[in-house]
């Protein structure tokens, strides 16, 4: 009897076990769903996480790296023009020097320099061509297309005028001021540092022989046989002289980064600024053998009457508005330098002719 109540309340242990067995999971399971959910809950979420900076861009590939590196674009401006005794034209530009025949066009020589960034071209009287760049002065010979000085002690390295004088000195402007050179000895006689407005930018010689410098506070004129500053004119509008030009009349054409001036050098009176050149930058300014004059700007090149300044054409088909040279009447033409290549104008013609072998068309 016993026995089978002990077997009886086994098999109920046994039984309650199992049923409890059976029933844990479901409880277990539906304790974890509650708790889940509570967390996914924004409202019961406190997790905070410090804020990260987003990763770093990759960098190209190595062979891509240097290929972007060495991807530096040609400059294609020409700088200055300058028609030699032969009749030869001299182009400098950023891309080297170049001798060219201005009735054809057809490429001379090309001269190989140490810097090609040329800023100014001048032939002396024994007609070597001396070339002003960022890194000094080279003189050439264009018998041989050879350098046959360079390195002077200049005030500056960066050269940004040249100019032969009556008694064939050369004058060469710098940021710094004014060296005088003597052609034949290649050495340098003087020097003028305490140039008022620092800066040779442009440089012109008067009837009287005399030399006017263009720098970034007006007019100074030098002695060209005691290098003393004989007269200034200050105060000009828009400041900074950069380019000069005289009349056949004896009168300085002006060009500012706003206008173009006419200036009365004895009395130092501006005669007129140029209505046509009203808040234009005037980067060149040449006389033609018919008595008109040609302005480049930024904007483009006009031919101008010059007794009363009006307009009278303006010139397309430029590689560019922007002017940086001019050349008349050599070959027949009339040669400009832009910042994207060469062309020239045919009299009476006002649209100009790019010259292929200076532009983007030819590498």
């Amino acid at each position: 009897m016993n026995l089978a109540r002990i077997h009886r309340g086994t098999n109920l242990c046994i039984i309650s076990l199992c049923l409890g067995l059976m029933t844990l999971p479901s409880l277990t399971i539906r304790a974890t769903a509650e708790i889940t959910k509570a967390n996914l809950n924004p409202a019961n979420s406190h997790t905070s996480y410090p804020p990260v900076p987003p990763p770093p861009r990759s960098n190209p590939l190595p062979n891509k790296r240097e290929e972007i590196e060495n991807s530096v674009e040609t400059d294609y401006r020409v700088s200055n023009l300058l028609g030699d005794y032969t009749g030869s034209l001299w182009v400098g530009s950023w891309r080297g020097l170049t001798r060219i025949e201005p009735n054809t066009g057809k490429i001379i020589a090309r001269v190989s320099l140490p810097n090609t960034t040329i800023n100014a071209l001048a032939q002396d009287k024994v007609g070597r061509i001396w070339v002003g760049n960022y890194e000094g002065l080279t003189r050439v010979d264009p018998r041989t297309n050879q350098i046959t000085a360079q390195n002077f002690f200049l005030p500056s390295r960066q050269v940004l005028s040249l100019l032969i004088d009556k008694r064939g000195y050369l004058w060469t402007g710098t940021d710094s001021g004014l060296a005088l050179i003597s052609p034949d000895r290649g050495l340098i006689m003087t020097t003028v540092k305490n140039l008022p407005g620092v800066s040779a930018n442009a440089l012109t010689l008067d009837a009287e022989g005399q030399l006017w410098v263009g720098t970034l506070d007006g007019l100074v004129r030098v002695n060209t046989a005691s290098a003393l500053i004989m007269q200034t004119i200050k105060n000009l509008p828009g400041g900074t002289v950069q380019s000069l030009a005289i009349s056949p009349e004896g009168l300085i054409w002006v060009g500012m980064p706003n206008s173009l001036l006419v200036i009365n050098p004895k009395t130092s009176i501006i005669l007129r600024s140029v209505t046509p050149l009203r808040g234009h930058n005037v980067t060149s300014i040449r006389f033609a053998k018919d008595g008109s004059v040609w302005v480049g700007t930024n904007d483009g090149l006009l031919r101008l009457n010059p007794d009363t300044g009006a307009l009278l054409d303006k010139v397309t088909g430029l590689p560019s508005s922007h002017v940086l040279t001019i050349a008349p009447d050599i070959g027949n033409k009339l040669w400009v330098g832009t910042s994207e290549g060469l062309a020239w104008v045919m009299p009476n013609i006002g649209k100009a002719t790019p010259h292929l072998a200076f532009g983007r068309g030819v590498k």
